[in-house]
């Protein structure tokens, strides 16, 4: 609960420093109030929301146990052993096998499972993807990492607004003023513009990497069989096929990278949220 406070305090003084950054740029005092209350209201919204903004980006839906008993009966046996309240389970109809868990606590946590992933695992590759996905829960990561869906989104939207109103919109300040000044507040704004969504995207990876490696170690610990986990994840990283929603706000939620053998190519290697699968694999079969 203490790194989501930090998060969330540093996300409000991240926009404060944007909004005050171009109030001296348009000479616009009002930006700084518009600011703190979009970072408040913003704050608010990825506690209590960002969970259900996630299962909406994902394209997740509701699973009864009337419609898959042997997933609900998987998930329910697992909870039990693991001490926690049996979260809601939800399916995303892709074919590209992934698994991710979210929610505030652990009393309000969601399970969610690709179509893909149903098909190709078998009982113990299963048990092992759930018992990572209720180690996150276990481990209290869940609402960090979901808030972080949010808050980076939010950054990189406010800083490309910034961004775009910098480069077309000129500023709003004296003309007789110095041109120098101005024109070293643009070249400031625009430094703030473009680090902020990085400095986001770095937090967001930080909190990914290392929470994936802790959730294998729990998992393999819950099921007592290191061996499901590690073969789930070889035919995962082996299928690399990227997820129809794959999205880069809420890439590092997921057992494995949305964006399949695409994630190690290009643009999509700057937004790497996972280790390599061969190193989470080694680190369970030397478990």
């Amino acid at each position: 609960m203490r790194k989501t406070w930090v998060l969330m305090t540093l996300f409000f003084v991240v926009i404060i420093g944007i909004g005050w950054g171009f109030s001296l740029i348009y000479n616009a005092p009002e930006i700084i109030v518009i600011a703190i209350s979009f970072s408040v209201i913003m704050n608010v919204v990825a506690y209590w929301y960002s969970d259900k903004i996630v299962l909406k980006m994902s394209g997740a839906r509701p699973v009864t146990r009337e419609e898959n008993r042997e997933l609900y009966t998987m998930v329910e046996n697992l909870a039990i052993t693991a001490g926690l309240p049996l979260p809601k389970i939800y399916i995303i109809h892709d074919q590209s096998p992934n698994a991710f868990a979210t929610g505030r606590n652990k009393e309000h946590a969601v399970v969610a499972v690709t179509t893909g992933l149903l098909s190709m695992l078998d009982k113990n590759e299963l048990e092992g993807v759930i018992a990572h996905e209720l180690s996150h829960i276990g481990n209290r990561d869940i609402l960090i990492s979901t808030i972080v869906v949010v808050l980076v989104g939010f950054i990189t939207l406010l800083s490309d607004f910034f961004l775009r109103m910098t480069l077309f919109g000129g500023g709003r300040g004296d003309n007789r003023g110095d041109g120098r000044i101005q024109f070293i507040m643009i070249v400031a704004g625009l430094a703030l513009a473009i680090l902020a969504p990085i400095v986001a995207t770095l937090i967001q990876l930080a909190i990914s990497r290392k929470r994936e490696f802790l959730a294998d170690a729990s998992g393999a610990l819950l099921t007592r069989y290191p061996e499901g986990l590690a073969s789930a994840l070889e035919k995962i990283a082996a299928h690399g096929g990227r997820m129809k929603k794959a999205n880069h706000a809420t890439a590092h939620l997921f057992i494995s990278n949305p964006f399949g053998a695409r994630a190690k190519k290009g643009f999509n290697r700057l937004f790497l949220t996972h280790p390599p699968a061969e190193e989470r694999i080694k680190a369970l079969r030397n478990l």
